[in-house]
C-alpha cells in the first residue's frame, strides 16, 4: 500500500506540474506576441510623426539612397526592427531592407492602414513571418499620403519563449521535488496507520468486520473520541431499542440520561457492569482503544435473570415446603402422643386448632387481598418469615380487589420488597415486617415497613441503582437488580418508588403505581315503560316458570 500511495501521488503531482507549465506557457506566448505587436506599432508610430518621411514621399521619387530610405533605415538599426517600410497610396515602397524592392509593390494589403486605421498582426511577407505593425502616414495638412509598416521577426518573439522554458521547467522540477517529498512523507504516516496493510488486505478485513458484527449475539457500539456513536450491529440496536439515527450523536442524546448512558461513556468504571435499558438486563464492557475512541460490548441477561429468581422463588418454596415439613412433624409427633395417652379429647381440640390457626391465617390474608396471585405470596411468605422467626403482618388498612390490570407485575414487586424486608431484619430481637396494599381511586399504593437497621438517608436513592447491593452475590449471578426493576416497573406506568425511615426504625418503602386497576364499568341504564322510582321486575328463568307453574 505504501508504494502504490507514493506512486499515485508522485504520478499526480507530476501531472498537477506538467498541467500548471502547460497553463502559464500557452497565456505567455500569446503575451509575448501582443508585445511583438505593440512595439511593431509603436515603432509605425514614431516612424509615422518624423516630419522628414511625410515630406520625402511628396518631394522625391523611390529611390535607393533617397532621404525616406536613409531615414527609415536609421530607425530600423536604432529599434533592431526587421523592416520599416514607407509606402504611398499607390502602395508603392519608399523604403525597404532589401534596396532592389523599393519603387515595387507591397506584398501584403495595406487598405486599412491607407483608410486611417492602425493594424497589428502576425503575418507573413517577403522576409518571412513577423509581428507587424500599421500606421497611416499624414501630411503637414493631415492628409492621407501613405502608410508605415513595421515588422518584428517572428523567430525572435519565439526565441524568447523558448529561452523561458528552462527556467520554467526548474520551477516546475522544483514543485514536482517537493510534491514528491510532501508524498512520500503521506505515505509513510499511511504505512503506519493502517500497519502496512495492502488495499486487498483491507477490503478483506472491512468484509469481515462487517460479517462479524452482524453475525455475533453480542451488542457492539463503537464510539469516537468525543463520545458520539460511530458505528452500531444488529444486536446493539434491538438491545438499545434505537436505530441509525443514533449514529454520530452522543450517548445522552441517543439514549438519554441514565445509567446505560454512563456505563456505555465510562462515566462508571468496572468490568461486568449491570444495566437496565427498558426491561432488558444488559452486562457492559467498555475497552478504549489507542486513539482516544472505545468500544462498549453488550449482552443479554434477562433470561438468565429471569432465571435466576425463578430459582431464588423455587428455594424460596421449598424453604416454604420444609418449614410447614418441619412444623407439620412437630404437630403430627404432639398428635401421636396425645393418642398413645389416649387423650382423645385433647387430641380433636389440639387438631382444631391447627387447622383453625392456618385458615385464620389464609382467610386474613384474602379477606383483604382478593387478587389470588398476591394472596398466595403472602400466605407462603408468612410461612418462611415464621419460619426465620420474624412477624409478617398484613396492615388492618389493606384493601385489594381483584381487579389488577397487571398482577404479575405487582407479585415480582411485592415479593422482591418483602424478601429484602426479610433480609433486613433476620436476626435481630422482635422482628417485624408489616405489608400495606391500597388503593386510591385508580393507584394502588404499596407500603413495606420493617424493624431492620434501615437505610442511611445518603444511600436512599443510591439502593435504586443496577449493581448496587449489601447481599453476597447469589451463585447464579449478580445482585443489584431487583429495587432497580422495582423503580423501572413504576416509573413506567407512571408511578415511583421511595424509602424513608420507617416509626420507631427500620426502612419503609412506598411504591405508587397509577392506573393499575381498569376504569369502573359505567352503570346500566334501565329502559322500558319502567316509571321513575319502580322497581323493575326480576328475571326468572325458564326453569324457573316451569317449576312455578
Amino acid at each position: 500500500m505504501f508504494s502504490q500511495v507514493l506512486l499515485m501521488q508522485v504520478a499526480i503531482a507530476a501531472g498537477v506540474a506538467v498541467l500548471a507549465t502547460g497553463l502559464f506557457l500557452a497565456p505567455l506566448s500569446k503575451q509575448l506576441d501582443h508585445e511583438a505587436m505593440r512595439r511593431a506599432l509603436a515603432i509605425a508610430q514614431t516612424t509615422a510623426q518624423d516630419p522628414h518621411i511625410a515630406e520625402g514621399v511628396q518631394t522625391t521619387p523611390p529611390t535607393r539612397n533617397g532621404p525616406v530610405q536613409k531615414e527609415a533605415e536609421r530607425i530600423r538599426k536604432a529599434t533592431h526592427a526587421e523592416y520599416i517600410v514607407v509606402l504611398n497610396r499607390r502602395k508603392i515602397r519608399w523604403s525597404h531592407p532589401t534596396p532592389s524592392e523599393i519603387g515595387r509593390p507591397v506584398s501584403t494589403d495595406p487598405s486599412d492602414a491607407l483608410a486611417g486605421k492602425e493594424v497589428m498582426e502576425i503575418d507573413k511577407g517577403t522576409l518571412g513571418r513577423s509581428a507587424r505593425g500599421k500606421v497611416p502616414l499624414y501630411d503637414a495638412d493631415h492628409r492621407i499620403i501613405g502608410a508605415v509598416s513595421v515588422g518584428i521577426a517572428y523567430d525572435s518573439v519565439r526565441a524568447r519563449l523558448i529561452s523561458a522554458i528552462p527556467g520554467l521547467f526548474a520551477y516546475a522540477g522544483g514543485a514536482l521535488a517537493v510534491g514528491a517529498l510532501a508524498a512520500w512523507l503521506i505515505s509513510r504516516r499511511v504505512q503506519r496507520q493502517t500497519r502496512d496493510l495492502a488495499f486487498s488486505d483491507i477490503s478483506a478485513l472491512l468484509a469481515e468486520r462487517e460479517a462479524m458484527l452482524h453475525g455475533i449475539r453480542e451488542g457492539v457500539v463503537a464510539l469516537d473520541r468525543s463520545g458520539r456513536i460511530r458505528l452500531l450491529n444488529d444486536e446493539a440496536r434491538r438491545l438499545l431499542g434505537i436505530g441509525d439515527e443514533a449514529v454520530g450523536k452522543s450517548l445522552d442524546e441517543a439514549l438519554g440520561e441514565g445509567r446505560t448512558a454512563d456505563v456505555l461513556a465510562g462515566r462508571v468504571t468496572g468490568t461486568d457492569l449491570l444495566t437496565v435499558r427498558g426491561q432488558r438486563v444488559l452486562v457492559a464492557n467498555r475497552m478504549p482503544t489507542d486513539d482516544g475512541a472505545a468500544v462498549a460490548t453488550l449482552r443479554d441477561r434477562t433470561e438468565l435473570e429471569q432465571l435466576g429468581r425463578e430459582l431464588d422463588s423455587t428455594r424460596g418454596l421449598i424453604d416454604a415446603l420444609r418449614a410447614q415439613d418441619h412444623e407439620h412433624a412437630n404437630r403430627m409427633h404432639t398428635l401421636l402422643g396425645l393418642l398413645e395417652l389416649e387423650m382423645y379429647d385433647d387430641a380433636v381440640e389440639f387438631v382444631g386448632e391447627v387447622v383453625g390457626d392456618h385458615r385464620a391465617t389464609a382467610e386474613q390474608v384474602t379477606e383483604k387481598i382478593q387478587d389470588p396471585l398476591l394472596a398466595a405470596l403472602l400466605v407462603g411468605k408468612a410461612t418462611v418469615a415464621a419460619e426465620r422467626a420474624v412477624a409478617l403482618w398484613v396492615s388492618e388498612r389493606t384493601r385489594l380487589p381483584d381487579r389488577l390490570i397487571d398482577p404479575r407485575g405487582l407479585v415480582t414487586v411485592v415479593g422482591n420488597l418483602v424478601d429484602n424486608a426479610l433480609d433486613a431484619v433476620a436476626g435481630t430481637p422482635h422482628a417485624r415486617v408489616e405489608v400495606e396494599l391500597r388503593t386510591e381511586g385508580r393507584t394502588v399504593v404499596l407500603r413495606v415497613r420493617d424493624t431492620g437497621p434501615g437505610i442511611p438517608q445518603d444511600q436512599q436513592e443510591l439502593i435504586f441503582t443496577e449493581g448496587w447491593s449489601t447481599k453476597k452475590p447469589p451463585a447464579h449471578g449478580k445482585r443489584g437488580l431487583g429495587l432497580s426493576l422495582v423503580r423501572r416497573l413504576a416509573e413506567r406506568q407512571g408511578g415511583s418508588a421511595t424509602v424513608s425511615a420507617a416509626d420507631g426504625g427500620g426502612a419503609e418503602f412506598t411504591i405508587v403505581l397509577p392506573e393499575a386497576l381498569p376504569e369502573p364499568e359505567p352503570e346500566p341504564v334501565l329502559t322500558g315503560s319502567v316509571e321513575a322510582g319502580a322497581t323493575p321486575p326480576a328475571r326468572i328463568s325458564t326453569a324457573a316458570e316451569e317449576e312455578a307453574r
